[in-house]
This record gives C-alpha cells, sequence and structure tokens, in this order.
C-alpha cells in the first residue's frame, strides 16, 4: 500500500459503533418522551426489537439512562444558549441537545468537537431542515463553558 492509499475502513468500526449507539439512544429517548414508558422498559424493549450487533449497546444504555436520569441538569446547562423556552423546542431537538450536552458533561474523554459533530450528525438524520445548524450553535456555547482549557488549546 503505498502512501496515497488509504487503508480501508473497518466495516464495524468503534466509530460506527458508537454513531448507532446514539442514534438508537436518540430514538429512545425520544420514545421515553413522548410515550412516559420507563427507560428500563425501553432499553429492554430496544434490545428485543433491533438488531444491536453492530451497535456498542454499553454506550447506548449509557446515554440513554444518563439522560434520563440528569435530564433537568441537562436542560439547565443549555437553556441560557436557547433563543426559546423548552417546551417549544422539537423533541427531536431537544433530545439531541440533550444527548450532545450529556457527552460535554459526563463523557469528557470525547474530544467536545466530536461530541459537537456527533449531535449535528442526529440532527441532519432525525431533525427538521436547519435543525443541525441550531443543536450546533446551542452546544458550541455550552462547550466554551464546559470544556474551557479543552475549547482554548484547539481554538
Amino acid at each position: 500500500m503505498t502512501d496515497g492509499q488509504k487503508k480501508p475502513a473497518k466495516k464495524n468500526s468503534l466509530t460506527n459503533q458508537r454513531r448507532s449507539a446514539r442514534s438508537f439512544a436518540l430514538q429512545a429517548l425520544y420514545s421515553w418522551h413522548m410515550a412516559g414508558q420507563s427507560v428500563t422498559e425501553i432499553d429492554a424493549q430496544f434490545r428485543v426489537d433491533n438488531d444491536m450487533r453492530d451497535t456498542d449497546v454499553r454506550l447506548f444504555s449509557e446515554i440513554l439512562h444518563g439522560v434520563a436520569g440528569i435530564k433537568s441538569d441537562l436542560d439547565a446547562a443549555f437553556k441560557p444558549y436557547l433563543d426559546r423556552e423548552l417546551s417549544e423546542l422539537d423533541p427531536i431537538e431537544l433530545t439531541v441537545l440533550r444527548i450532545g450536552a450529556y457527552e460535554l458533561m459526563r463523557r469528557v474523554e470525547v474530544p467536545y468537537k466530536v461530541a459537537i459533530n456527533e449531535s449535528v450528525e442526529l440532527a441532519k438524520k432525525f431533525g427538521a431542515t436547519d435543525s443541525h445548524r441550531y443543536i450546533n450553535g446551542v452546544l458550541d456555547k455550552l462547550a466554551q463553558r464546559l470544556r474551557v482549557a479543552e475549547a482554548k488549546s484547539k481554538g
């Protein structure tokens, strides 16, 4: 393989497994938000109803239970950067913001730019047309506050 050639990506890379986990977590949290079932029931239901062989199920469960467990803290963290009330947010936008805020607050091993980018990708896939721009702006402001040293060192 010459220097100009890239190695073929692994079909089931860790990045793809984590992306799948976030995608399932978004759907599960949306379901939790809309239906009001317990998080434990939704977790079990998703594991039965979905093929999660190519998913980081540990991360799926962590995000699902973690976001549900500190929902008020997450909402309070990004609320100052919203241009409207929480109740006026689309449920998908709200759920994506909660996942992004969770990763910024609790998963410090994930670089803040990765946490934001993954949330933006979720918004592009599941949200309204330009919701990804809104998500990016809110989470970027939150990251500047929560990850000060990291944000300054990476510009």
